[in-house]
């Protein structure tokens, strides 16, 4: 009986070594970004503004749900490093939108963006009491959030400084 439970313990130790068992609980923060497809964006004529319209990835779904900070998703901090340091589409010069172009984006019938979410969107636009205004992507409507608080991120540039890198 002995022999079997040690046996059986080597085999589930092996079989967890080889079929990749989670050694670490610890995640890394930033992984490289696999650069398989070209670029995607929405180019909306009446502003002449260029959106970011990456796909979002399971990890930053995640990042959204638990207050984390990760990719596309984030706290207010995160959000503005995250397009001030974006290299995207061939351009560098990337910035976190307003709260009033967000929701003009949004008040657009139809879905303009091929990969949407349905939550609330940072936006560089303060309030009071050290809050931000976030744009609810469903209903285009602006509300407060603390900066701690994780949101989606999409990342806009101005067509009239098509400077590429």
């Amino acid at each position: 009986m002995k022999s079997g439970v040690i046996v059986s313990g080597f085999v589930m130790s092996f079989g967890l070594l080889f079929a990749g068992g989670n050694v670490s609980p610890v995640a890394p923060i930033v992984e490289p970004a696999a650069n398989c497809s070209p670029a995607e964006v929405y180019i909306a004529d009446d502003t002449q503004l260029m959106w970011q319209d990456e796909q979002y990835t399971d990890k930053e779904d995640g990042a959204y749900k638990r207050n984390r900070s990760y990719g596309k998703a984030g706290s207010w901090k995160h959000a503005m490093h995250y397009c001030e340091n974006l290299d995207y589409a061939g351009y560098m010069d990337w910035r976190l939108p307003t709260s009033d172009e967000l929701m003009h984006i949004h008040h657009i019938p139809g879905q303009v963006f091929k990969h949407f979410r349905g939550n609330d969107f940072w936006s560089s636009t303060p309030t009071v009491e050290n809050k931000y205004n976030v744009v609810y992507a469903a209903d285009a409507y602006q509300y407060q959030r603390k900066p701690s608080q994780s949101n989606y991120i999409r990342c806009v540039r101005c067509m009239a400084s098509d400077t590429k890198k």
